[in-house]
């Protein structure tokens, strides 16, 4: 459970997301979550747009290495968005310019021993399950290097915007004398077959965004005059608008796809799709259809 300091934000014309509307203390410049020592929460959740919530990153000496308390932090932030169905789209972004997530944190990582490596790896695998199996659509916002666990991170989500000047992304572990620990082999290679992962993780080639798109790594790449956040929210203005049973149905339906035989998946399609037969955003939306009106659902 986040702590209570861990709810505040500092923009009073923006509405929270769930439960951050009890905090009433507002800070003064930007919206830094404190943890309970008062120090700034390196990982945080805050409204971006009704519907849509980010997920904040915000360590930006270190580029957003993944440190152990980072990873605390970001667990305890999907724990808590979750349970949230006021949240329709999470982005996952960094609060810096220019960032977005530069791997595993190495230098804390020599002091680390065997035992508390084998636990971070251990979190770090259940995070990034944790993030991919969260109910609603999931985008990475990659404004900056997406390296290693950076990378595997954005993997873990559902969609991926790189903005259009970001140059490296990839997994360079076997250079590092290492391969990809926190889900990169098999969740890349999902998404790109069998061959064009093994170049990439065989090379530990660093991609631009344009090379990155190309290669299937990204769904899109922001434009010159945006970053890759603007060109999420946009997205995510656009998935936020259907109706949040039927975006999270189908989440589930096409997730389970790669692991069920075609006429298994076809009824697993089936029961999710009855369950949204009865809901009030199908009735509204062909009231809404009659009507020639847009819907307005509200996830019931």
């Amino acid at each position: 459970m986040l702590t209570a300091a861990l709810r505040r934000t500092c923009t009073p014309h923006k509405v929270p997301i769930s439960r951050v509307i009890r905090a009433r203390q507002c800070l003064p410049t930007r919206r830094y979550i404190q943890t309970r020592s008062g120090e700034q929460a390196e990982v945080f959740l805050e409204q971006a747009r009704s519907g849509i919530a980010y997920l904040s990153l915000n360590r930006p000496k270190a580029k957003n290495a993944i440190s152990q308390r980072l990873l605390k932090e970001f667990r305890e932030c999907l724990e808590e968005v979750h349970f949230d169905k006021s949240v329709r789209v999470l982005i996952v972004r960094s609060t810096t310019q220019g960032s977005f997530c530069a791997g595993a944190d190495l230098a804390e990582r020599r002091t680390m021993n065997q035992s508390q490596v084998d636990k971070f790896l251990l979190n770090l695998r259940s995070a990034l399950g944790k993030l991919e199996n969260l109910p609603m659509p999931t985008i990475a916002a990659i404004d900056g290097p997406a390296l290693g666990g950076g990378l595997e991170l954005a993997l873990a989500c559902d969609l991926r915007i790189a903005g259009h000047s970001v140059t490296k992304i990839g997994l360079p572990e076997t250079k590092l004398g290492i391969i990809p620990g926190a889900g990169g082999t098999q969740r890349l290679t999902r998404l790109l077959g069998l061959s064009k992962a093994k170049n990439l993780i065989f090379t530990g080639r660093a991609l631009t965004a344009n090379q990155a798109l190309d290669y299937g790594v990204v769904d899109y790449v922001s434009d010159e005059s945006e970053s890759a956040v603007d060109r999420s929210l946009t997205l995510a203005e656009e998935i936020s608008a259907n109706a949040p049973l039927a975006l999270r149905a189908a989440k589930q339906a096409i997730s389970r796809a790669p692991e069920l035989a075609l006429e298994s998946g076809l009824d697993f399609e089936r029961a999710s799709y009855e369950t949204l037969l009865k809901s009030t955003d199908r009735l509204e939306a062909l009231e809404a259809f009659k009507e020639k009106r847009p819907p307005v659902f509200k996830g019931e």
